[in-house]
């Protein structure tokens, strides 16, 4: 083959393989945003609570805050970014939280 049409040939695969990847590229951008549009649905009848909706929107309670600076606080002194589970709760027990009541339901 000449150089000429080994040219044309790679030109034309180079075109080819541009429009397959353009093509996957909105097929994946498709598929994110319709992902994105089903996660704010909470459906119907499925309304946040006041402590939840008040916590998203950044608003706290002063317990809230005092859990949050608590935890802070030990992630500073024991250089841990996340702490584990049994650590968070080592943190309540030094906030002085103790059970007490029977269990109330998860919601």
């Amino acid at each position: 083959m000449t150089d000429k049409k080994c040219k044309d040939a790679a030109g034309e695969n180079d075109s080819e393989e541009r429009r397959e990847a353009d093509r996957r590229e909105k097929e994946r951008r498709d598929v994110v945003e319709r992902r994105a549009g089903l996660d704010r649905r909470r459906g119907p009848g499925r309304r946040r609570s006041d402590d939840r909706r008040s916590a998203e929107e950044g608003e706290m309670t002063e317990e809230q805050f005092e859990f949050l600076m608590a935890i802070n606080e030990y992630k500073r002194l024991n250089k841990r970014p996340f702490p584990t589970w049994t650590e968070v709760l080592d943190v309540m027990r030094a906030l002085g939280y103790r059970k007490v009541a029977e269990p109330d339901g998860i919601r």
